[in-house]
């Protein structure tokens, strides 16, 4: 009778473990084997998300008006983490075309993720925004200016890198964007300046020398920015911009001609591949009306240049 109590007890015992193992290589149902694969699309997301802001981060420490030597290793050292290495290699030999820290203030201190998607395997396609700021919404929060930018992650071997960046056309918060697409830049005005206009004119430059400093030997366009509210009765203070052609500022440069009376010549704005741009020396002699607001907006480095094809 013992014996065969032991003996139930023993099957019994076989038959439960026999069970379970039947049970454990049952397989899943699609929703399981699903919720097993989704954390690894989401570790993807959350990596390309993070490689994101954290280039973000960067961009401020990456000034574009550096000499191309510094620009290089500036990017080389903050950039190198986060791009392929054919995209670090484009904006080193072609720096107008990436994103970075163009004046002092603001600066880009951030990017912001607005969407996310996933196009093939490997690939991610994100949308968002540079935010830039001044000390001013450094403190109180908000921003100086936004500029949307399209980035495109893939995945090499393990590692997630920004593999393209398309950016686009920057919104200000407290200024418009008078943009001169023949010559090449981009000028930041306050708010108030919108319906303003544009003045055609030509500086002459004189020859160095002449007893008579009346010969004529080089021109070029004048740009003036003309204030909404200027009259022919209450004039106000334009904002002139002189455009040279990189050989004609050379050869300025050399004292092979003057402009004016001055005894000092034009001060550079900003330049591209073709052309310097400049603000005529004694600009404001008179002190008109709305002087002082130009020099308090030239005093900012609104003049962007910009590459255009």
């Amino acid at each position: 009778m013992k014996k065969a109590l032991i003996l139930s007890l023993i099957l019994l015992l076989s038959f439960s473990l026999f069970a379970c193992g039947v049970k454990g290589n049952q397989p899943q149902n699609p929703g399981q084997k699903e919720e097993q694969q989704q954390p690894a699309e989401e570790s993807d997301e959350a990596a390309v998300a993070n490689l994101v802001r954290s280039f973000g981060s960067k961009l401020q420490k990456v000034s574009l008006q550096a000499p191309v030597d510094v620009l290089k290793k500036s990017m080389q050292e903050n950039y190198s983490e986060f791009l392929s290495p054919a995209l670090l290699e484009i904006w080193q030999n072609d720096p107008q075309n990436a994103p970075g820290r163009l004046v002092s203030s603001p600066w880009p201190e951030r990017i912001e993720i607005q969407e996310m998607k996933k196009t093939s395997e490997g690939i991610y396609e994100v949308n968002g925004e540079i935010i830039e700021v001044t000390s001013k919404e450094k403190e109180n929060g908000g921003f100086a200016a936004k500029r949307p930018i399209t980035l495109v992650a893939k995945k090499f071997e393990k590692r997630w890198l920004i593999d393209s960046v398309t950016p686009g056309d920057y919104e200000d918060a407290d200024s418009i964007t008078y943009k001169n697409t023949f010559y090449g830049f981009n000028f930041s005005l306050p708010k108030n300046w919108k319906g303003y206009t544009i003045v055609n004119s030509q500086w002459e430059g004189l020859a160095s020398g002449d007893a008579q400093g009346a010969a004529i030997v080089e021109t070029g366009p004048m740009i003036s920015i003309r204030h909404p509210q200027w009259t022919a009765d209450n004039p106000r203070q334009d904002i002139p911009i002189m455009v040279f052609t990189t050989s004609q500022w050379n050869s300025l440069q050399e004292n092979e001609f003057h402009i004016g009376a001055a005894p000092i010549g034009p001060k550079e704005l900003g330049s591209n591949a073709k052309y310097v741009f400049a603000l005529p020396a004694r600009y404001n002699y008179a002190f008109p009306t709305g002087y002082e607001e130009v020099e308090e907006i030239l005093e900012n480095n609104p003049l962007q240049p910009v590459e255009y094809p």
